[in-house]
């Protein structure tokens, strides 16, 4: 049976300011959902241009990109998912057993919404788990997105850090009602800013949901195994014949920097920035990654950017 808690599930005081701030923007946006296969997505939508969808990492949300939403609306018509099972999306059971049927959890649905939307050939920006979910998208190629633009990608190399398999399978989401939202806070402490505060507050929230996600959960978790090598699409990026951004922080603490430099050797129009940043760079600091993202998804006519540059 769906889990149609998220369809009925109302946003908490964090998320409910954000939505209000974007809603009263310039441009404004707006909440939709709409059925995609066994799922109900919602997407959130603002603004006119080429279109550019945002797909957001494990346990998050559309409202999760936030601080660059107002920013990409000024000139394109962007769409923020929220992944099955995840953010206000609904989601069937998993009942799969590996990569490959973790993969289809996520993919399927989105990439049918796209298409049922008219939007095969859509930018797609995709953060971590989202990344995955937009390569795997244009390896299919029943879409066929325009630009890809990688932000600390999972499934692109065999690597992903000891420290953040125990964390994730711990998950995240029972770690925080067993600890409650102060101890939780002091073992993921926020960057110690007003924007740093604010995505941990959201980020909590998304994570205190009466059943723990248990479906999108144990998805994510066939992605990767306890120990030992992960599976990734290394082998096919050469396949990807999408101008690619592949933006990466030096200081990630999932996947480390050099699987995004490889990646992007890879991937045969691709253009790689290595960032002082952690894991989440266009949260971390979006001031520095919108221009980048903005430079990327709507390039002056004149001057295309180059591929592989900053290697």
């Amino acid at each position: 049976m769906t889990n149609v808690h998220a369809v009925v599930s109302r946003p908490g005081p964090t998320e409910s300011a954000i939505l209000a701030e974007l809603a009263a923007g310039a441009p404004p946006f707006t909440v939709h959902r709409r059925a995609a296969l066994t799922s109900t997505l919602r997407y959130l939508e603002g603004g006119s241009g080429p279109p550019v969808v945002l797909l957001h990492g494990r346990g998050n949300a559309a409202t999760t990109w936030f601080p660059l939403l107002p920013g990409l609306a000024r000139r394109h018509r962007v769409l923020a998912l929220d992944l099955p099972g995840f953010g206000h999306a609904s989601s069937p059971p998993f009942e799969g057993k590996g990569f490959e049927d973790g993969l289809r959890f996520f993919v399927e649905p989105v990439e049918a919404l796209l298409l049922e939307m008219d939007l095969g050939d859509a930018a797609l920006v995709g953060h971590s788990l989202g990344a995955l979910v937009a390569l795997e998208i244009a390896l299919r190629k029943r879409a066929r997105p325009r630009k890809l633009a990688l932000i600390g990608a999972m499934g692109v190399g065999p690597v992903m850090t000891a420290s953040s398999r125990a964390y994730f399978r711990a998950p995240p989401e029972r770690l925080l009602r067993l600890l409650g939202a102060a101890l939780f806070r002091r073992l993921r402490p926020p960057r110690p800013t007003p924007l740093g505060e604010r995505v941990a507050a959201l980020h909590r929230e998304l994570g205190a949901v009466p059943d723990g996600r248990v479906a999108p959960v144990a998805a994510f978790n066939a992605l990767f195994p306890a120990f030992g090598p992960v599976p990734h699409r290394l082998p096919r990026l050469g396949e990807i014949d999408a101008d690619t951004l592949v933006l990466w922080g030096d200081r990630d603490d999932v996947f480390p920097a050099p699987l995004g430099i490889a990646a992007a050797a890879a991937i045969p129009r691709a253009t790689l920035r290595v960032v002082p940043l952690g894991h989440a760079p266009h949260l971390e600091d979006p001031d520095s990654v919108l221009p980048e993202l903005t430079a990327f998804l709507s390039p002056p006519t004149d001057a295309l950017l180059s591929p592989l540059t900053d290697r």
